[in-house]
């Protein structure tokens, strides 16, 4: 059966003999409109101004060739532990492509060399263990990379060169053990950076001196110290998410250069207290965490060494998430107790 059996004459097969003809046009235009194909083996093609958008999920078969005019593709769901070397041959248009909730264990280095406008990949859950150099050397448009959910356990700088355009990569989820220093020294553009659920105790203290630009950061299910120097080249991070790590210590002056924070995650780790000062920098006139904070689920000791988060308290509770969930560990006089209750403000 052809793939392209959306653009191509078909008998109405399936519908009754005596259906009535108005019926009978009225679904068939229901289902063009929507891109809806005869048959389950072949892939959803739907048009528009931009050009084909194609849907493929078992038990459809893979396409043996694309329109030119492709600009959308998915296939996802197949179970495929490599893709066809050719499957990309011709889509010089394509902008999007989605490979999730495959088996992939590995990619052609010339994999992406049809497609130089492509500004979308997304790989989550498939098998990579590696990425081939060079895979990215026709890729200057690509803006997201989604490598989420792959057994990546080490990243090496060479994987990503060639990505001039990038303003999102997600490496959530993966085996993560280190990272190399100078891996995002080009990604002059990037906005969104997802390393969640990793195994990264640490990272490099330069890591983010690459990105000018970094609005969100998901460092939660890592690391096991916050040093001082990490997030000082970032002072327009706007989200910071720290939750479901194992920190027990956060540098003094960590927060130091963070100007714009609206949102910060700390909850679930081991803090029983902070340095001095810590919270100073997000407690400047006009910063009020606009999107909340949460330092739930940690073993506070609530003692004179929580001063100056009492007073960050004062001025933001109301933006203060789980807030019967922030307790304290002790001393014993006030153990098990809220955070706000022992700070007076209950």
């Amino acid at each position: 059966m052809s793939f392209w059996s959306g653009q191509r004459h078909q008998s109405p097969g399936g519908f009754g003999p005596h259906l009535p003809r108005t019926l009978l046009l009225l679904l068939l235009s229901v289902a063009s409109a929507r891109g809806v194909t005869q048959n389950p083996k072949d892939c959803v093609v739907s048009q528009s101004e931009k050009g084909s958008s194609i849907s493929c999920h078992p038990p459809a078969e893979l396409p043996s060739s694309l329109p030119a005019n492709t600009f959308h593709l998915v296939v996802e769901f197949f179970n495929l532990t490599q893709l066809p070397p050719d499957i990309l041959q011709g889509a010089s248009k394509l902008q999007e492509l989605h490979l999730s909730s495959n088996r992939l264990e590995s990619l052609a280095a010339k994999f992406l060399l049809p497609a130089p406008g492509l500004r979308v990949l997304d790989l989550t859950r498939n098998a990579l263990t590696g990425l081939p150099p060079g895979l990215f050397q026709a890729s200057a448009a690509l803006e997201t990379l989604v490598l989420k959910e792959n057994q990546l356990e080490v990243l090496e700088a060479s994987w990503l060169h060639g990505l001039k355009a990038l303003g999102f990569l997600d490496l959530s989820g993966n085996r993560l053990r280190k990272l190399p220093a100078g891996l995002l020294a080009n990604f002059i553009l990037l906005r969104t950076l997802d390393l969640g659920e990793n195994q990264l105790e640490t990272l490099p203290p330069d890591l983010l001196r690459g990105p000018l630009r970094l609005e969100r950061l998901h460092l939660e299910g890592n690391l096991q110290v916050l040093g001082k120097e990490l997030l000082e080249p970032q002072p327009d991070l706007r989200y910071l998410f720290l939750h479901n790590n194992k920190l027990a210590k956060v540098a003094a002056g960590a927060f130091g250069g963070l100007r714009q924070l609206d949102m910060l995650d700390l909850s679930n780790n081991s803090l029983a207290s902070v340095p001095e000062g810590l919270w100073a920098p997000l407690a400047q006139p006009g910063r009020d965490m606009q999107d909340g904070f949460d330092i739930s689920r940690n073993p506070w000791i609530c003692d004179q060494k929580l001063n100056d988060l009492y007073r960050w308290l004062e001025a933001t509770k109301d933006k203060m998430f789980s807030q019967n969930d922030t307790r304290c560990a002790g001393p014993e006089a006030v153990k098990g107790q809220t955070l706000l209750a022992v700070a007076g403000f209950q």
